[in-house]
């Protein structure tokens, strides 16, 4: 007789592996990369690529000395270093970038158990030291179709609030790379969605969110969501797996909740920008949306509290 082998879900597979969803990411980065390339010159690819190459010996680095099996063939790790590298500005000294690869790979991944263990986005996170610790080298904004032999360096567009809606839309401005063109961030989402390896929820209640509070508060609403990094924030990083909730309600109340805290550091904080800090305080805040908004298994049996004293 055939036993029926009876296992926890899900039951249903396919072929999607890490891998695979990675390769889908950069594919979906490479518009805004392209844009980046042809706005600040060939040095934009060049500090994409040494990010995503560090990425992945510091990654290597951890597999050996941890005795950990290889893990960089999940190309997570590139991932992390070319949405690093997007949030960076391409007058960055490489050693600098260097360090930022170091604290997203080493320090807020590898250490708290690798891919999936992580309880911040690592890109985030190694933004913020970079800032904090390198404030002068992080704020070099390159101009638009710079010479490469006399670097000028401008406010990041956030700042000054001078240009246009077309010119931020397209790509016609400074900031760090992931800054420079709207239309080619939402081409790479617009294709995660079509692909399903991210839905619209977080994105969309991030962008809303910022769009409304700004109505509210008298600020310029069109201007802060095509401006600064929100667009990259919230498609490429707000979606990410292992630290954004499970639920779909809990991805809308991720999603607010950044938009909210973005605005706030945005309006009356003081720094020009409020992205990466938003989404390392709700980072640390999914796992307790997750409790109260996750569904429940059918069927599941929760057992009720003992008394005391038995």
């Amino acid at each position: 007789m055939q036993k029926l082998t009876v296992s926890p879900s899900p039951h249903i597979t396919d072929g999607a592996s890490t891998s695979k969803i990675m390769i889908n990411v950069m594919a979906a980065l490479c518009p805004a990369l392209f844009v980046s390339a042809y706005v600040f010159g060939g040095r934009a690819l060049m500090l994409t690529g040494f990010c995503m190459l560090t990425a992945i010996v510091w990654e290597r680095l951890c597999n050996i000395i941890m005795k950990k099996p290889n893990t960089t063939g999940d190309l997570s790790a590139a991932v992390t270093g070319m949405i690093l590298a997007f949030n960076l500005p391409v007058t960055l000294p490489y050693w600098i970038a260097a360090i930022g690869t170091f604290v997203a790979i080493v320090v807020v991944k590898q250490l708290f158990g690798g891919l999936g263990q992580n309880f911040a986005n690592p890109a985030a996170v190694a933004r913020i030291v970079l800032m904090l610790s390198f404030t002068g080298s992080m704020t070099k904004w390159a101009i638009p179709f710079y010479d490469p032999d006399k670097i000028v360096t401008q406010a990041t567009p956030i700042a000054t609030r001078a240009e246009t809606y077309l010119d931020l839309f397209i790509g016609r401005t400074g900031g760090s790379l992931g800054e420079t063109s709207v239309a080619a961030l939402l081409l790479g989402g617009i294709y995660l969605v079509i692909m399903k390896i991210i839905t619209p929820h977080a994105p969309l209640a991030f962008i809303g969110t910022v769009y409304v509070f700004s109505w509210i508060f008298d600020q310029d609403p069109l201007y802060q969501i095509l401006s600064g990094g929100l667009m990259l924030g919230a498609i490429f990083m707000a979606t990410d797996y292992v630290t954004t909730p499970i639920s779909g309600i809990g991805k809308v109340i991720f999603g607010v909740g950044c938009g909210i805290i973005t605005c706030v550091i945005r309006f009356w904080g003081s720094y020009p920008e409020g992205v990466s800090y938003s989404l390392l305080l709700m980072n640390i805040i999914t796992p307790y949306i997750d409790m109260a908004f996750t569904a429940k298994p059918f069927g599941a049996v929760i057992p009720e509290a003992e008394e005391d004293g038995k």
